[in-house]
């Protein structure tokens, strides 16, 4: 699946690329090493899988720009509550699947149990937050409504003007780009065998069956059976028929890095997030000082620049809610792509070609939904059925809307 945007630093060395490098043909091939196809790798291998990832550069991906929000009650859209018993699902899974990681690994992922504050700047956000309030206690959730000085006393360095906000507790964060670097040790522990290079086309046998896949550098890799887990690009390798393209498409994201002083405590204890101006706005505090400020959320294709109007308007709805933050240094602006799907939610398991799964259009819950993803994905590929808490998600869902595919071009 190669992409113009894409560099990197791995290249595609006989060593990682090789099919020679595999003592025999894996059971399963994923294609794709972003958060989601190491979760699958690992979970699959850990069931005595033969296992064999294909992606340029794994770890990299959406992750990479992600802020590590763990916010299933907090995330909670009108519409979605399907999508919300599979993210609180993996919500209660990750304080064990995050010790687990850290066991195999030796890796701190940044796991914090801080919470998360809802807040409203104005009247009509003030609204907007009660009638979520309403929504999360109608779907059995737990949240806490304060007033302004109850916001402030919890986190003092907000902006005088907050009028409410929503205290959650049960909403944690961890820090994606160490969660993947965590992946790929616990992948190479587990006898997952890497290639990095791109896949350019999927193979499919005489009996209509997935077989593997072509990469860039002409190498043909077969398996038993090929997961797709590709994030945004999943719609776009060739030789993919039409009828189970999946329709992934990609949503811009910018986000910010600044780094917070340690002098004078931490600028913000647990994550705050509003809605600013109708814009969407997040502050995720670190423990290591870095504080990520994001996002937007853009349908621009495969764009992925970093504009002065995308940062100003982070800066500015940012500073709207901690006057503080233009103080602190600037250390990374980023762009990346959400991999979305039509009804937002991802597509888990077999698709209508056999011997081809789909683990993609996870869109803005990829990171909360990997070890969910990653037990339903494991389960699929050894018995050949979701389990029941991700039968809602499977890819057939689509296929009575054939054009829906057309929306990945």
């Amino acid at each position: 699946m190669p992409s113009s945007t894409h560099s990197s630093s791995h290249g595609s060395s006989p060593e990682s690329s090789s099919a020679h490098t595999v003592s025999r043909r894996p059971d399963v091939l994923v294609v794709g090493g972003g958060v989601i196809g190491l979760v699958t790798a690992w979970r699959v291998a850990q069931r005595g899988l033969v296992t064999a990832v294909v992606d340029p550069e794994p770890g990299g991906g959406a992750a990479q720009v992600a802020a590590g929000m763990l916010a299933a009650v907090t995330e909670l859209h009108y519409g979605e509550q399907t999508l919300l018993a599979l993210n609180l699902a993996s919500a209660r899974r990750y304080p064990e699947f995050a010790a687990e990681l850290t066991d195999v690994t030796g890796h701190d992922l940044g796991y914090r149990r801080c919470g998360t504050l809802a807040v409203a700047l104005d009247a009509d956000d003030r609204a907007h937050l009660r009638e979520l309030h309403a929504l999360q206690q109608r779907s059995g959730l737990e949240s806490e409504w304060l007033t302004g000085r109850e916001c402030r006393r919890l986190e003092p360095m907000l902006a005088p003007g907050v009028r409410g906000g929503l205290r959650v507790d049960g909403d944690h964060q961890i820090d994606p780009r160490r969660l993947t670097h965590a992946l790929v040790a616990a992948c190479e522990r587990a006898g997952v065998v890497f290639h990095r290079v791109w896949a350019d086309r999927l193979t499919v046998g005489h009996g209509e069956r997935a077989t593997g896949v072509v990469t860039a550098d002409g190498t043909a890799l077969e398996a038993g059976q090929v997961v797709l887990a590709g994030g945004s690009l999943s719609g776009r390798l060739e030789g993919v028929p039409d009828a189970v393209l999946p329709p992934v498409r990609p949503v811009k994201g910018q986000v910010l890095r600044l780094k917070m002083p340690r002098t004078h405590g931490p600028l913000l204890n647990r994550t705050v997030r509003a809605v600013v101006r109708g814009n969407p706005v997040y502050l995720v505090p670190r423990e290591s000082g870095e504080l990520v400020v994001g996002a937007t959320s853009e349908e621009l294709g495969w764009d992925t620049t970093v504009t002065a109007g995308g940062v100003y308007e982070l800066l500015r709805d940012a500073h709207e809610l901690v006057p503080g933050i233009t103080e602190l240094p600037l250390t990374e602006t980023r762009a990346g792509l959400r991999p979305g799907s039509p009804d937002n939610a991802p597509m888990l398991g077999p698709t209508g070609l056999d011997g081809l799964l789909l683990a993609a259009g996870h869109y803005r819950n990829g990171v909360l939904l990997t070890p969910v993803t990653g037990d339903a994905m494991a389960h699929a590929l050894t018995t050949g059925e979701l389990p029941d808490e991700a039968r809602p998600f499977t890819p057939r869902r689509f296929d009575a809307v054939p054009a829906l595919s057309e929306r990945s071009a």
